[in-house]
C-alpha cells in the first residue's frame, strides 16, 4: 500500500510562541487552500475567527467555500502561531481523512521543530492521533481534552555555557478537541476550549 509524504513545509514564523500539531492533511481533493486545516468543513479557522474577531466567518471568503489563505498567514505570523503535523509520512488504510485509519509511517521530529522556534513554550495537539504521537515522542502523560501538562523537552544548547537552560525547555503540552466536525462537540464549546490557550 502506497504512502503519502507531507505536502506542506512547516510554518514557523519568527518569534512563534505556540506550535499547533495536527495529524496529517487530508487528501488534496479535499483542500480549499494549500495551508494547514485546508478542508472547508474543518472548523479550525472558524474557531480562530470566533476567538479573535467574534465572527466564525472572519477567515471565509464571501460567496466561496474557501478560506482566505493570505489573511490566515498574516494573522498567524502576527499572533506567533506555528503549524505542522505529527507525521511526515502516512499510509491511509481507507480512502478518507479519518485519523482512525491513518497509519503513521514516519513521525515528525518534534524536538527539531521546536529548536527552530526558541520562543515557543506552548505545544498544542488538535486531536487524538496527534496527541498519541506527541506523548510517544516525549514519553509523557496524555493531558485531558482541553487541558495541559508541563514537561521538559530537549532544547538547543547555547554557545554560552552559562546561559542557564541546561539544554532543556519547559513547555505546556495542551490537548485540544479535534476541529473536525466528526468530533461530537458544538463549535462554540470547541472555541471555549481553544480560547484557554490564549488567556495564559
Amino acid at each position: 500500500m502506497k504512502t503519502e509524504k507531507h505536502p506542506f513545509e512547516p510554518f514557523l514564523p519568527e518569534g512563534a510562541r505556540v506550535l499547533f500539531l495536527g495529524s496529517f492533511p487530508p487528501q488534496p481533493h479535499r483542500w480549499c487552500m494549500p495551508f494547514y486545516y485546508p478542508n472547508w468543513i474543518n472548523d479550525f479557522w472558524r474557531i480562530m475567527g470566533i476567538i479573535f474577531f467574534g465572527d466564525k466567518e472572519h477567515f471565509c471568503i464571501p460567496g466561496r467555500k474557501s478560506f482566505d489563505e493570505a489573511s490566515i498567514r498574516e494573522f498567524c505570523t502576527r499572533q506567533g502561531m506555528a503549524f505542522y503535523d505529527t507525521a511526515c509520512e502516512v499510509r491511509r488504510l481507507r480512502d478518507n481523512a479519518s485519523d482512525a485509519f491513518l497509519e503513521v509511517v514516519t513521525p515528525t521530529d518534534i524536538p527539531a521543530l521546536l529548536r527552530q522556534i526558541p520562543h515557543c513554550y506552548t505545544v498544542v495537539t488538535t486531536g487524538q492521533k496527534a496527541t498519541e504521537v506527541m506523548a510517544a515522542t516525549f514519553s509523557c502523560d496524555v493531558p485531558a481534552v482541553g487541558g495541559f501538562i508541563k514537561m521538559e523537552i530537549p532544547d538547543q544548547v547555547g554557545n554560552d555555557e552559562n546561559d542557564g537552560n541546561d539544554g532543556k525547555r519547559e513547555v505546556s503540552f495542551w490537548r485540544m478537541p479535534s476541529t473536525s466536525r466528526a468530533y461530537p462537540l458544538p463549535l462554540e464549546k470547541k472555541a471555549e476550549a481553544y480560547r484557554k490557550l490564549f488567556e495564559i
